[in-house]
């Protein structure tokens, strides 16, 4: 039985509330959290990120994922993934890097779970943010539910309002660390 602590990946479309229930959870299991690099090189850089900066992006993401579980105990809550990276690199410049794609497929296979953030909120804009409309969102929710789906990796659907969110998502990591 590996020691290693469990991963979670807070996952889904832009604006489904992944970074409030991200630190929630950390908050309530207190254990490491694992906060979303590519808004932070975003900001640095003006509003602006193009296709050479996914690969940067994705290896800082994940320097600072391991660093995270070198140090943590059980448990460790990450506001993103790879595959999140490598989806925005699809989306939006039409490719990812090879490099960024072989370590997003290696690496989803890491997370113990996924929590999936359904699209049953109301979109909040933000500067970083590409689809507010609900054909966008749809579409949005269908190619991050089927990257998952795709790869047979474990995931739990997160749907309602905050509170109910948050109660599900305490719910699903108390399931898995029971697991252990």
């Amino acid at each position: 039985m590996s020691t290693d602590p469990k991963r979670v990946a807070v996952y889904g479309p832009e604006s489904t509330g992944k970074s409030q229930l991200a630190e929630k959870l950390a908050a309530h299991f207190r254990c490491p959290l694992v906060t979303e690099y590519a808004r932070e090189r975003w900001e640095d850089q003006g509003g602006v990120l193009a296709l050479e900066d996914m690969l940067p992006v994705a290896k800082e993401q994940w320097r600072r994922e391991d660093t995270a579980v070198a140090q943590a105990r059980d448990l460790v809550i990450c506001d993103t993934d790879a595959l999140t990276t490598m989806l925005w690199s699809d989306l939006l410049y039409g490719t990812t890097p090879d490099e960024l794609r072989r370590g997003a497929e290696k690496r989803c296979r890491s997370y113990a779970l996924y929590l999936l953030l359904d699209i049953d909120v109301p979109f909040a804009p933000d500067p970083q943010r590409c689809f507010p409309n609900p054909e966008d969102r749809d579409k949005a929710m269908r190619i991050w539910r089927g990257a998952l789906d795709r790869r047979g990796l474990p995931y739990v659907l997160i749907q309602g309002d905050w509170a109910q969110r948050e109660t599900a998502a305490i719910q699903a990591v108390e399931q898995l660390l029971q697991g252990r």
